[in-house]
C-alpha cells in the first residue's frame, strides 16, 4: 500500500532517519544494533538484487514527485511517499534520487558451515570502511570467491553504503563472522584452508604463488593492513609487484587481483 508521508515524526519512517549520520546509522543497522532486525538499501538496482536473492522487504520511502515506477515489490509492502519537509530531514535535501528499502536482516550461517562448502574464501581483518568493503564483496562475488569470513572489527556488508558500494552483489555472496583473530583463523585451519595473508612485507611475489585445494585470502585494513599476530598465524606471506615507487594498493584493488589470481589458477 501508498501512503504519503508530510511528518517527519510519523513512526512509520523512524527507521529512516539518521541516514547522513554515519556511526549512528551503522550503530542502528548493525547485528546487536538498536534496530539490529533490519537494514536499509538504497537504489533500484539494489532493491532489485535484494528481492532477487530472497531478501524479505518490510518498506520503501520514495520521494513523493518520483513519476519513475518501482521495481516490482511484494503485495504486502508498504511504499511511504515522502513530502519536501521529511527528504529535508532524512536527507538533507529537497528531493530524494533514489528509493530507499527496509529490509528484514537474515541470521548469519555459521561460519564452519561455509568453510566445509567452499574451495577459495576472503579473510577480512579490521575492515570497517564501507565502500572499501562493499567494493571487496562485489570484487568477490564477481570473481569467484565463495564465501567472505569477518573478524568482529571489520565493518556491517549490510551497511546501506556498503551495500550500494557492493551494488547489491552481497547478497549474491555468503558472508559470517569469526572470533578475534589471532585465534579466529584456527577454524579456517582446521577446515583445511591454506591462509595467504597479502601484505607489502611479503617474502613472495603474488604472481609465483599457485592456490591450494582450499585456499583463504587475507586482507587487512586500509593503511594498517594486517595485523603482525596475523601475518605470523599465515601459512604464507605475499605481496604484489609494484612500480614507480608505489607502496600498496586500495585494500578492494588489492583483492581484485589476488581474487582473480587464485581463482583462475
Amino acid at each position: 500500500m501508498r501512503f504519503e508521508i508530510d511528518d517527519p515524526d510519523d513512526p512509520r519512517i523512524e527507521i529512516f532517519l539518521g541516514l547522513r549520520e554515519q556511526d549512528r546509522q551503522q550503530k542502528r543497522e548493525r547485528p546487536g544494533g538498536d534496530r539490529h532486525s533490519t537494514f536499509i538499501a538504497e537504489g533500484d538496482i539494489v532493491i532489485e538484487r535484494g528481492l532477487a536473492a530472497g531478501q524479505e522487504l518490510k518498506s520503501v520511502l520514495v520521494d513523493a514527485t518520483r513519476s519513475k515506477p518501482l521495481p516490482t515489490l511484494p503485495d504486502s509492502t508498504n511504499v511511504f511517499a515522502a513530502t519536501a519537509p521529511v527528504i529535508q530531514r532524512i536527507a538533507g535535501a529537497n528531493k530524494l534520487r533514489d528509493p530507499l528499502a527496509c529490509f528484514v536482516r537474515p541470521p548469519l550461517p555459521k561460519a564452519g558451515d561455509l568453510l566445509s562448502a567452499a574451495r577459495t574464501v576472503a579473510v577480512l581483518e579490521g575492515v570497517n570502511n564501507p565502500n572499501n568493503l562493499g567494493v571487496i564483496m562485489r570484487n568477490a562475488a564477481g570473481l569467484g570467491i565463495d564465501a567472505v569470513l569477518l573478524d568482529p572489527t571489520c565493518g556491517d556488508p549490510l551497511y546501506r553504503r556498503a551495500i550500494r558500494a557492493s551494488m547489491g552483489q552481497v547478497f549474491a555472496l555468503p558472508h559470517a563472522r569469526l572470533d578475534a583473530f589471532p585465534d579466529g583463523l584456527d577454524l579456517v585451519h582446521q577446515e583445511g584452508f591454506v591462509t595467504m595473508a597479502l601484505s607489502p612485507t611479503g617474502s613472495a611475489e603474488l604472481h609465483t604463488t599457485s592456490p591450494a585445494a582450499k585456499t583463504a585470502i587475507l586482507l587487512g585494513s586500509e593503511g594498517p593492513g594486517l595485523s603482525e599476530r596475523v601475518l605470523e598465524r599465515s601459512t604464507e606471506v605475499v605481496r604484489i609487484s609494484m612500480a614507480n615507487d608505489v607502496d600498496s594498493l586500495n585494500v578492494a584493488n588489492a583483492a581484485a587481483i589476488a581474487f582473480h589470481h587464485f581463482v583462475n589458477r
